[in-house]
């Protein structure tokens, strides 16, 4: 365990004494220090925005993740979509990279539906934009890798967000189940090649990540999301068999591996080790009905409470507001205030950010999962905590 990560949590755990001055009725109450303050926070956060990087357009580090921040605090002014559109400088894109959170399909997704919202018959254009993408995404011998951050899942994601919120759904069943089973195909091929005990396994930049952001636990969530569009052999002979070895990899601190191989229990933050694992585990609870997939999300909610408030800052990917969202993901499971109140004490050490609470100033100060707009994302989500969900990540 590497204690150079993290700071000592400071704050008492969960106890109803504890509780009751910050939450009533299963939200954060009107005159606590989140709620009352939420508005000038807000307007901090807009006035950092003045000099952005067009260059950089992604939802992950650009001008995108900015688009889905101010999308979140007003998803129906017109006045506020028009702005937003212009966040995700759609002519600039160069139609590369497939992910919704590092690659085009993300800005394209997103203007699909502000345009759909709008009542502007472009977002047929943004939606054809997506589909051509999708041809590489279909193509299992390419190189093209299959995690959240810059590959097939990104891109499976970027599609369920078009259909989730735009009537009729632009993408028909067929054209998703290509995409799912070229996830699969992949997996299983890779599973053989390197002689694992499990079904499935993806490789990036080769190593066998486990987390979120680039590994199997990431690309695991994200199917579980659509059981849908899965056959049951599909759910009990390739998904749950993997779940299954992925649990036997804990650490005895409850934690788990960034990749295979690793025995290094240092990383405890949404993009690797627990945060990552939690998010699964709650899900294949919710699929499969086995409480020990929800035991294995309490342990890891446990190892976020005590090894969360982390040195490099309160972002997303990697820091505390990242973190915070596993506690409202274990409270929306459970509906065991435990977990909000948790939630909410990472939430107020965001709120209070200062020098003192980082040692790594992030490299992207106003982005959504790098900087200041991702810790201002989980506080307008933290408002209503059985709806809030990790942007790019929850559907």
């Amino acid at each position: 365990m590497s204690r150079d990560r993290f700071f000592n949590n400071p704050y008492p755990d969960y106890a109803p004494e504890n509780a009751c001055c910050i939450l009533e009725n299963g939200e954060i109450k009107y005159d606590s220090k989140i709620a009352l303050g939420l508005e000038d926070k807000w307007q901090n956060t807009l006035s950092q925005f003045r000099n952005l990087d067009y260059n950089d357009y992604s939802v992950y580090t650009g001008t995108a993740g900015i688009a889905l921040l101010k999308l979140k605090k007003d998803s129906e002014n017109p006045q506020n979509l028009e702005e937003v559109r212009q966040l995700l400088s759609l002519e600039r894109l160069k139609k590369k990279r497939l992910s919704f959170l590092c690659g085009d399909a993300g800005p394209l997704a997103i203007g699909a539906v502000i345009d759909y919202k709008l009542g502007k018959n472009s977002y047929f254009k943004c939606i054809e934009g997506l589909k051509i993408m999708g041809e590489e995404a279909l193509h299992i011998e390419s190189d093209l890798p299959n995690e959240y951050l810059y590959g097939r899942t990104g891109y499976l994601f970027a599609v369920l967000y078009c259909n989730k919120n735009i009537s009729p759904p632009p993408f028909d069943e067929s054209f998703i189940r290509k995409i799912i089973e070229a996830i699969f195909i992949c997996g299983k091929n890779e599973a053989k090649a390197g002689i694992f005990k499990c079904p499935l396994m993806y490789q990036w930049h080769g190593s066998y990540y486990l987390g979120a952001a680039h590994g199997l636990s990431g690309i695991l969530y994200l199917l579980l999301q659509v059981t849908e569009y899965l056959t049951d052999a599909e759910l009990h002979t390739l998904i749950r068999p993997t779940i299954e070895y992925l649990s036997s990899l804990k650490f005895p601190s409850g934690n788990f591996p960034s990749s295979v191989g690793r025995d290094n229990d240092k990383y405890v933050q949404w993009c690797h080790g627990a945060p990552g694992f939690l998010y699964l585990f709650c899900m294949a609870y919710k699929i499969f009905g086995d409480s020990k997939y929800l035991q294995l999300a309490l342990e890891c909610g446990d190892v976020i409470w005590s090894r969360g408030l982390l040195r490099k800052g309160y972002s997303i990917c990697h820091g505390v507001a990242g973190n915070a969202y596993c506690f409202l993901e274990l409270y929306q499971t459970t509906h065991d205030e435990k977990h909000l109140y948790r939630a909410v004490k990472f939430a107020e050490w965001c709120f209070d950010y200062s020098e003192s609470h980082v040692e790594r100033p992030p490299d992207r100060p106003f982005s959504l999962f790098e900087g200041m707009s991702g810790p201002m994302y989980l506080l307008l989500d933290i408002q209503k905590p059985m709806e809030a969900k990790f942007p790019g990540y929850t559907l």
